[in-house]
C-alpha cells in the first residue's frame, strides 16, 4: 500500500494460559497447539500456566505477565463460556486498558463458518493492559486453532498490513529507574 513502509517480522515474548478445572499438563491439547503454532510461527514461548477456572487466579497470573516488560503477549484458553465456572471474561476485563472488541466479533464470524449459531456462545476478548495484549478464546483446540489460524496469527506479526497489533505492544518503561 502507499505511503505504509514494509516492516519486518519481530519475534515477541508471548505467555499462553489454560483455564480448566480437569486439564492437567498432559492432557492440555489447547494451549500446547497455541504454544507450538507460536513458536512455529517465529515467536518464543515466554511463559505457560494451566490454572483452575478461579477469578482470582486467573488474574493473578495475567497480573505478573502484563506486569512483567518482557511479555509482549499473553494467550487464554478456557473459562470464557456461560457455565457457572466459566469465568475469564470477569477475571481479565478489568485489567484492560483498551478492550478491543474486534477480536470477538471477528472470532465469532470465522467460528460462525465452523460451527453455527453455536458461536454466540462464546465470550472470546482481547484487550490491551500494561502494553500487553491479552486474548482470550475458548478451552477447545478448534477454537484456538480458529483464533490461531484466522485472526492471531496475522496480528501478532509486524510484518502484516495495514496494521497490526505490534506496535501497541511495547513494554511500559518502568516508573521508577533505580539510581546508582
Amino acid at each position: 500500500m502507499a505511503g505504509h513502509a514494509a516492516k519486518a517480522f519481530e519475534p515477541l515474548q508471548i505467555a499462553v494460559l489454560t483455564v480448566s478445572d480437569t486439564r492437567t499438563e498432559n492432557t492440555d491439547t489447547s494451549g500446547q497447539y497455541l504454544a507450538e503454532s507460536l513458536q512455529t510461527a517465529g515467536h518464543t514461548l515466554a511463559d505457560r500456566c494451566i490454572v483452575h477456572d478461579d477469578i482470582y487466579q486467573i488474574r493473578a497470573v495475567v497480573s505478573r505477565w502484563i506486569a512483567d516488560g518482557d511479555i509482549h503477549a499473553v494467550l487464554v484458553t478456557g473459562g470464557t463460556g456461560f457455565t457457572e465456572r466459566d469465568s475469564t471474561p470477569e477475571a481479565l476485563e478489568p485489567l484492560f486498558d483498551k478492550t478491543v472488541e474486534g477480536f470477538g466479533e471477528l472470532f465469532r464470524q470465522i467460528s460462525f463458518r465452523e460451527i453455527g449459531s453455536s458461536t454466540v456462545q462464546s465470550r472470546a476478548l482481547a484487550g490491551l493492559a500494561n502494553h500487553t495484549l491479552v486474548c482470550c478464546m475458548p478451552g477447545s483446540t478448534g477454537a484456538c486453532r480458529t483464533a490461531w489460524e484466522g485472526i492471531l496469527q496475522e496480528q501478532l506479526d509486524a510484518s502484516h498490513g495495514p496494521c497490526n497489533f505490534v506496535p501497541h505492544m511495547r513494554p511500559a518503561q518502568p516508573a521508577c529507574a533505580s539510581r546508582g
